[in-house]
């Protein structure tokens, strides 16, 4: 299976310039947490959740409206494209520690974002070789979430 069966094809984004608030509105009308960024030739240079906004909000002191998503966006990005198989898109995951991937095309242009709730949706507990099994998205889950948590330590006040 491909990521283009089963990504969310009306990604909704925002512009590297926009306001947080901007961003933060985005994402409560489209139901949404994470927002790729586009630059102004529109590739995809970088992404950014509701965790990124909830946290400037709460460690700097700037309105809403003063901070923009290249202030917050993360600096590192992980893509993939609609022609990958889904256990590609999951194995980039699993690595990374993270819920949701950029479909991007040849150019770097969004076409679509990739989630483990849209995989989730499509896995079977008796998977052929063309579907996307439980175990896939069991041990994804559990990857993305041992991440979060090896994080966490790391930042612990000692």
């Amino acid at each position: 299976m491909k990521v283009r069966d089963v990504m969310t094809k009306e990604a909704v984004f925002c512009r590297l310039d926009a306001p947080l608030s901007e961003a933060a509105e985005l994402m409560w009308t489209k139901a949404c947490g994470f927002l790729p960024v586009v630059g102004e030739g529109g590739n995809v240079i970088g992404v950014i959740t509701d965790r990124d906004i909830g946290i400037a909000f709460g460690t700097r002191d700037q309105r809403p409206s003063e901070l923009l998503a290249k202030d917050v966006m993360s600096a590192k990005l992980f893509t993939c494209t609609s022609e990958d198989s889904i256990p590609c898109a999951l194995s980039t995951m699993r690595m990374e520690g993270i819920r949701r991937l950029p479909v991007i095309d040849g150019e770097g242009n969004l076409v679509g974002v990739l989630s483990i709730d849209d995989v989730v949706l499509r896995a079977r507990e008796r998977a052929s070789k063309k579907e996307i099994s439980y175990k896939d998205v069991e041990e994804t889950f559990k990857a993305i979430e041992g991440h979060g948590a090896a994080s966490a330590k790391v930042r612990a006040p000692a």
